[in-house]
């Protein structure tokens, strides 16, 4: 399993694979996260059927398939649970769920990594996750900025990428610690731009490439309503995971009736 995947390893021989979508290898296959980091289910089979009630949205959309990916910044939505969470790096880069109100679950943040001229004369933004969009104006955004996109692709905000800006490494050994941007050291030729990130206890220095622009609003949240591992939250006081089998992070050994075969 990747590095990302906040479960735990060794435990068992087999496990689901992701399935072709957003966030490359890194993403995590909703399955695991439904069944092994929340315990809402202890299947495959449940999963499926939880997901064709239309109550598990994902970045505003339901779905169908629960190898889908999840990865870094989406955002999970429970219509029945009246919960919602966004899928934050945390310690390692290991991917974490915290909680967020209702009113922030209508839009997302995308880190710029692309940007070129399209027929028509419009510009087009890719985004961390692939996504892309068209914009007639593009001159105030550059690549490494960050947006944050509703659910029509409308832009709603735009944190550039400078000096001074609030960002989280997402990759790396400080994946999951957050600063502000003091110094960015342009490399000349192919090797990657470096960054100096100051912290309130001090501070380190990290690849340009491993860093994403973020705003207040994401250490705002409260750190006990953080999900980080396999069916354990932070807040014991309330625990949406209270009832969960302590085993739940069994793989998936492809025994379920309508599996069809062992998971990859």
């Amino acid at each position: 399993m990747p590095n990302s995947w906040p479960v735990e390893r060794k435990t068992e021989t087999f496990t689901v694979k992701a399935g072709a979508g957003p966030h490359g290898e890194s993403g995590v296959p909703l399955l695991v996260v439904l069944r092994d980091v929340l315990g809402y289910v202890d299947s495959r089979k449940e999963a499926r059927y939880a997901l064709n009630q239309g109550s598990v949205l994902v970045n505003g959309d339901t779905l169908d398939d629960e190898e889908r990916p999840i990865g870094m910044f989406d955002i999970l939505e429970f219509v029945e649970r009246n919960e919602h969470y966004r899928v934050f790096p945390d310690e390692g880069g290991r991917l974490a769920l915290t909680t967020i109100d209702a009113d922030d679950a209508d839009s997302k943040l995308g880190k710029i990594e692309g940007k070129q001229q399209v027929p028509g004369g419009a510009t087009q933004l890719a985004l961390h996750d692939g996504r892309t969009l068209e914009i007639d104006d593009a001159s105030e955004y550059a690549g490494s900025d960050s947006i944050v996109v509703d659910e029509d692709d409308e832009i709603l905000a735009h944190f550039p990428y400078e000096e001074g800006a609030l960002v989280t490494a997402v990759e790396g050994r400080h994946a999951g610690e957050i600063g502000e941007i003091d110094d960015i050291q342009v490399t000349p030729g192919s090797s990657s731009n470096n960054v100096t990130i100051t912290q309130d206890d001090g501070g380190f220095e990290t690849v340009a490439e491993y860093v994403v622009v973020i705003d207040e609003n994401f250490v705002d949240e409260d750190d006990d309503d953080t999900v980080t591992a396999a069916g354990e939250d932070t807040d014991a006081t309330d625990d949406p995971t209270e009832d969960a089998d302590d085993g739940a992070e069994a793989e998936d050994d492809g025994t379920d009736a309508d599996d069809g075969g062992d998971d990859e």
